[in-house]
């Protein structure tokens, strides 16, 4: 299986659906499903953790260092001028300040189908990376075990 690392609050807010796309400076062409890993080291910046509202929010957002999700890539968005990231504010919840123009501008990975899981423990790493499922995580997903 493949995930994706994210910094807290933005772990959360994407598994929570509050933003549906995350942004990154690199394109891929991965689709279909990805865990989502909360990251060790959270993003202090206050614009994220404005958007944590609630209890639940709160809780998700507690997670560091490991599965806290699921969701399918369905798309990968380019942000080529500050003008299309921030038309696309309302899913990537960034702030227009964060656009950068340099190596032709963002990516937006387009997610769909999210939802939280259980907290598995589990390492990061930068990109996508490979987790080896474990029963409960393959339970929770909805796959049985060959």
């Amino acid at each position: 299986m493949v995930a994706i690392s994210v910094k807290q609050p933005w772990a959360a807010l994407l598994v929570a659906g509050v933003k549906t796309v995350e942004v990154r400076t690199w394109q891929t062409r991965r689709r279909g499903r990805v865990l989502i890993h909360a990251s060790k080291v959270p993003d202090d910046r206050p614009e994220g953790w404005a958007l944590v509202t609630t209890p639940e929010l709160r809780a998700l957002a507690a997670h560091r260092g490991g599965i806290i999700g699921v969701g399918e890539i369905a798309a990968c968005a380019h942000y080529a001028t500050a003008e299309a990231f921030a038309a696309a504010a309302e899913q990537h919840r960034n702030a227009p300040g964060w656009f950068r123009p340099e190596g032709g501008g963002l990516y937006g990975f387009v997610f769909q189908n999210l939802r939280p899981i259980a907290f598995q423990a589990y390492p990061g790493q930068t990109m996508f990376f490979t987790v080896e499922p474990t029963a409960g995580l393959l339970t929770q997903l909805g796959i049985g075990m060959a």
